[in-house]
């Protein structure tokens, strides 16, 4: 993932529907179109027939769009790209102060491959067409160099103060939300191919949208995913409201190629490093990540916690399930203390939960965490992969909400993971005893609060290999939460898998917390 802005501090708060609705009709021509940008002639448009020419162009070899030079467009480097700027007055329907409206990127390091946008009215779509006196930018800015017919790189939706914005679909496949922070932070994709397999992983690129604004104020984004394996044709609906953006999305996957490892409805962002966990980083903020767990709620009714690690390799963790609830990437760490960071804001990065739409059958969520020694680059996936492998000539058909939010947009019903902590093991001013390591999570919410040390509740704890040693859980004292504890055995190079929650008379109080030892 190519990161728009990481340090970008957005501020307004979020338009209202009533106001989105407004620009959309009040930045329009006589005609109904918007007339800030030029247009081309009209042509017809649905749903059916982007998904017949999805169908009908996997059936042919793959052919790249044209492109200006790679090496022109590289040069239009962030600080390069950070200086374009589309016109204002050029904002699709948002001729008025405080309509919004939608904006465009110009091709560059973040997006280097063009994209066509089309605005949709009555079942006909105009396409937006490209040219260099959109943009205002430097006397110098390598974007001058790109020709009058380079293309843009994606597009923005605005909020009511016209400066900053709440939806972004900016190279490849990738698309994100600031809501409900009016913050970005992670990001989502329309597919991903072969995270991590032996195969190079391939990104294949949404190509042509169509922007389709709807009565209720609503905006619907249709778009055409290619790439040398597939292509598809997706629908994403957007509805928003103070607690985060809800996306209704349809996606109809047509597969020219075999996939070894096929991620729906992945998810992408940046975990450095934590309080619990500041091994790979000697910086002054006490943690740095866009998301600090993966949540999943299983078929079975089961909700998990997995911490996210920086590791020294890359690992891929698989977690099996049958018709999943929902997962989701979330930062359940809220307080700006923990973070002191008043440029990036890390406290306030949204959250992002899948929740799947019919039966998705049997599969596992499967999250890949990559090695990275700074806060530039996004080193989480997180995904759903079928069971069954996907063939050429495979059609597939997905459909999943996809929710921008401060935390699980379901109840979890029992006590949350809400710290991890670990480092030597024994008891405190003991030496440590030598290849053990103490592991400490905290739990709080759901029936514990109303629970004390009388109250029979007890530790169930997994270790693979090994077993675990003397855990013990209690209430922590002055605070609303309680603490699981145990030591482990480490072998020398050896990869411990650690499963526990708290349970009183056979029913689970809490979620499951789960989390990997890798060798030194």
């Amino acid at each position: 993932m190519i990161p728009i802005s990481r340090r970008s501090a957005l501020a307004a708060s979020l338009a209202s529907l009533a106001s989105l609705a407004a620009s959309w009709s009040r930045g329009a021509a006589a005609d109904g179109w918007p007339d800030e940008a030029p247009l081309g002639p009209a042509r017809a448009f649905s749903r059916r027939r982007l998904q017949v020419l999805a169908r009908d162009l996997a059936r042919r070899p793959y052919r790249a769009a044209p492109a200006p030079p790679a090496a022109l467009v590289r040069a239009i480097d962030y600080d390069a790209f950070g200086q374009i700027v589309y016109r204002q007055a050029a904002t699709l329907w948002g001729e008025a102060p405080g309509d919004g409206g939608v904006r465009l990127f110009p091709l560059g390091r973040p997006a280097r491959l063009p994209v066509a946008v089309s605005v949709v009215r009555g079942g006909e779509a105009r396409q937006v067409l490209y040219s260099p006196a959109l943009f205002e930018a430097p006397a110098a800015s390598p974007l001058r160099g790109l020709g009058g017919d380079a293309g843009f790189g994606g597009f923005r939706v605005m909020n009511a103060d016209h400066r900053t914005d709440w939806l972004a679909f900016l190279g490849a496949s990738y698309f994100r939300s600031s809501d409900p922070f009016n913050q970005y932070g992670l990001s989502a994709r329309g597919v991903a191919l072969d995270v991590a397999a032996a195969a190079p992983e391939e990104f294949p690129t949404f190509t042509r949208f169509w922007l389709e604004p709807q009565p209720s104020g609503e905006l619907t984004v249709h778009a055409l995913l290619e790439g040398p394996s597939l292509c598809g044709a997706y629908r994403i609906g957007h509805r928003r409201s103070p607690a985060g953006l809800v996306q209704e999305i349809a996606a109809d996957l047509h597969f020219r190629a075999p996939v070894a490892r096929l991620g729906l409805a992945p998810l992408t962002s940046m975990y450095w490093y934590s309080r619990s966990d500041r091994t790979p980083a000697d910086d002054w903020r006490p943690q740095i990540h866009d998301s600090d767990g993966l949540s999943i709620w299983t078929g079975a009714g089961e909700r998990i916690w997995r911490p996210l690690a920086n590791p020294g390799r890359v690992t891929v963790n698989a977690f099996l399930d049958r018709s999943p609830r929902g997962f989701g990437l979330m930062q359940r760490d809220r307080r700006f203390a923990d973070y002191e960071d008043d440029g990036a804001f890390y406290d306030r990065r949204p959250s992002a939960w899948v929740e799947p739409v019919g039966d998705w059958a049997a599969g596992s969520v499967q999250l890949v965490e990559i090695p990275t020694h700074g806060e530039g680059e996004d080193n989480i996936v997180a995904f759903w992969t079928p069971a069954e492998p996907v063939r050429a000539g495979q059609n597939l058909a997905v459909r999943y909400r996809l929710h921008w939010t401060s935390e699980e947009p379901t109840p979890v019903g029992v006590a949350r993971v809400v710290a991890t902590r670990f480092g030597e093991g024994g008891r405190p001013g003991q030496p440590p005893p030598p290849g053990r390591r103490k592991l400490v999570v905290d739990f709080a919410g759901g029936a514990l609060a109303r629970l004390g040390r009388a109250s029979a509740v007890e530790p169930v704890v997994n270790s693979s290999p090994g077993a675990p040693i003397a855990p013990v859980c209690y209430p922590v004292r002055g605070e609303d939460r309680w603490r699981l504890m145990f030591d482990v055995a480490v072998p020398l190079g050896a990869t411990i898998d650690l499963r526990a929650f708290l349970r009183r008379g056979g029913e689970a109080l809490t979620e499951t917390w789960v989390y990997q030892l890798l060798p030194s």
